[in-house]
């Protein structure tokens, strides 16, 4: 029962008005980019940053975030953009998390020494915003099947994909290890799958809520964020290993190695400030 609940919420577009098509991996994006907004606005302007400064990042978020996950995205497959530049550069999908997340980092450090505001007071301020954002965002990939689901499952909660822009059969195409298991090397499109978007989802309001209810508490610049690096780091290697994604390296995927790097920083910057507190009471 929960499997075909599930199931049949895969609706890439939503409903059409005329020619007009509402998709809804764009729709959850903004969602997840206003709700973002809204927690951001509310925490700097506790911080003193100014809610003007909050919606000036967002922006940067949105137009970077977008640019460097696509821009990542078509690197890693280079091949196929040679073949289809237009269609690959102006697909709905084909986003890379990590490159967008750079590249707004960068924009947003650049905007804060602008305005003379410290980058670690700004990032502490997001670190909230960041997790609800990206949760909700997540959905949309459910919502349209575009392939960033997990492996096939026997769990009451599998999904069905087979009407989402990347159904199984298609996805699976370069994973012979698993189109083995089922006749013919090919994956059925209706195959359960681990619906891993959700558990991104229900992870990022977990972390939100976590990081929310901290945030009072945390006095030190820099340190709430050092927490959000080690928590959605963990979130992210968690989920690889049953998503859909090949191997890079001692086993992981390439988005496993750089939320790796992103606990290795976060745990880094922790052990200094717990530090520097030791030593200020010494």
């Amino acid at each position: 029962m929960l499997s075909n609940l599930l199931s049949k919420t895969v609706m890439p577009v939503l409903f059409k008005l005329g020619p007009f098509s509402v998709y809804s991996y764009g729709l959850m994006m903004g969602i997840g980019f206003l709700a973002a907004n809204y927690v951001a606005i509310k925490e700097f302007e506790r911080k003193g940053l100014g809610a003007s400064f909050a919606n000036e990042v967002t922006i940067l978020a949105v137009i970077f975030g977008i640019a460097g996950s696509k821009i990542l995205s078509l690197i890693e497959n280079w091949g196929d953009f040679l073949r289809d530049p237009v269609g690959m550069a102006f697909s709905p999908g084909g986003l890379t998390w990590y490159g967008g997340f750079v590249l707004a980092a960068v924009m947003i450090l650049w905007a804060a020494h602008r305005k003379g505001f410290k980058f670690a007071k700004v990032a502490d301020g997001l670190a909230p915003a960041l997790m609800l954002g990206y949760g909700v965002a997540r959905l949309g990939c459910h919502f349209s099947g575009d392939g960033d689901y997990g492996m096939p499952t026997k769990l009451p909660w599998g999904v069905n994909y087979s009407n989402g822009i990347v159904p199984p059969s298609i996805a699976f195409r370069d994973f012979p290890h698993i189109e083995d298991k089922f006749p013919g090397g090919i994956v059925p499109n209706n195959t359960l799958l681990h619906p891993t978007p959700i558990y991104e989802f229900i992870a990022g309001v977990i972390i939100f809520y976590i990081l929310w209810k901290m945030r009072r508490n945390v006095k030190q610049d820099g340190k709430l964020f050092m927490i959000y690096l080690v928590l959605a780091g963990s979130e992210r290697l968690l989920v690889e290993f049953i998503r859909l994604n090949p191997r890079l390296l001692f086993g992981l995927s390439e988005a496993q190695l750089f939320a790796v790097v992103l606990i290795i920083i976060g745990i880094g910057g922790l052990v200094y400030f717990n530090r520097k507190t030791a030593a200020t009471k010494t």
